[in-house]
């Protein structure tokens, strides 16, 4: 079964199609409009989309070598609704003309289950733990099947990409903020700068906008290593801008390492998957390997850890061949948890 995946959640239109033998074409088509803005504009990111989404899918079907797929999947939340829903409908429009079957796939559940796309087989198998980790998102799983995914911590404030794109801001780094924070930081000094591992109170009941929450013993918060970070380059002596790199992305990679370190010995699983743009992180990757061989980790391609169709594509064929398939009229779904109906 040939799978056309289309992917449209914030600002990069893709296209791929993936096969039994693996993945046969992928196309993403980044959208530099939004550096002017220092982030993304979801008002142009959907009208950017609407203008590459058809060449995108034709080129990916070019690529694999094939006419039409066997069927359509398609990222139908988290994300941008005005993104979304043109890769939602482009992709219901195709598999009607077609007579094709349709997915609407769940964005996070592509990057939490792309290393079995990636990775040799046998090499991941259930149960496993992901660190999904982006500029919207950084959540921990316990992944023991297609559709079961358990939420071990997740940040409570900022993502770890968004605290990336806020620091590279405030030293005038542009945007995205991720990989250039990555570039400055390899010749700084990660101990120049003191800065805090913010840790989440015990597990109780918080009451925030009006709500009851409930935090978990591993969740995380970046927010307050942000302002760390702003008030020492309003301080008296700041540091270079490669040092403070260099400190702030040690900070954030702590935290990150810690929290998978104590959940694989809270469960026991001690096979390790990343993904998410921030996965592409050299610093995070390399505390990561350290870990073996006490844990087993993978580590995906780095273009397979930003947003891209292959992922979508692999997770809508996981699920037709497990028998499901969407209506039509399934809708776009802005808040949207892996493995929830």
């Amino acid at each position: 079964m040939k799978v056309l995946g289309i992917e449209t959640s914030c600002d990069d239109t893709a296209a791929a199609v993936v096969g039994a033998e693996g993945v046969l074409s992928d196309l993403v088509h980044g959208q530099l409009v939004h550096n002017a803005y220092g982030g993304v504009v979801p008002e142009l990111a959907g009208r950017a989309h609407a203008e590459k989404v058809v060449v995108t899918v034709r080129a990916a079907l070019e690529g694999a070598g094939i006419e039409r797929p066997d069927a359509v999947a398609a990222t139908a939340g988290p994300g941008l609704m005005g993104a979304v829903l043109v890769g939602l409908c482009h992709g219901k429009a195709l598999a009607a003309a077609w007579d094709v079957p349709f997915i609407g796939v769940n964005h996070l559940e592509g990057h939490l289950l792309s290393p079995l796309l990636d990775a040799p087989a046998g090499a991941v198998v259930w149960p496993f733990l992901c660190l999904v980790v982006s500029g919207g998102h950084t959540s921990l799983y316990l992944a023991t099947g297609l559709g079961e995914y358990e939420v071990l911590a997740q940040t409570i404030d900022d993502a770890a990409g968004e605290a990336c794109d806020k620091v590279a801001r405030m030293l005038g780094l542009g945007y995205p903020g991720g990989p250039a924070v990555d570039r400055r930081a390899a010749f700084g000094d990660p101990t120049a700068v003191a800065l805090p591992r913010p840790r989440v109170k015990a597990l109780g009941e918080l009451k925030r906008r009006g709500q009851i929450s409930t935090r978990r013993p591993l969740d995380m918060s970046f927010s307050g290593l942000k302002t760390a970070v702003r008030q020492h380059l309003l301080g008296p002596d700041p540091a270079s801008v490669d040092d403070v790199c260099a400190s702030f992305q040690e900070a954030l990679v702590d935290v990150l390492v810690d929290r998978v370190t104590k959940a694989a010995r809270k469960t026991g699983v001690t096979t390790v998957a990343i993904g998410g743009g921030v996965a592409a992180n050299s610093r995070l990757r390399a505390r990561l390997s350290a870990l073996e061989p006490e844990l087993r980790v993978f580590l995906p391609p780095k273009n397979r850890c930003t947003d891209n169709a292959a992922m979508i594509a692999h997770v809508g064929r996981l699920r037709l061949l497990a028998g499901q398939r969407d209506p039509l009229s399934i809708s776009a779904r802005a808040g949207w948890a892996p493995g929830a109906p």
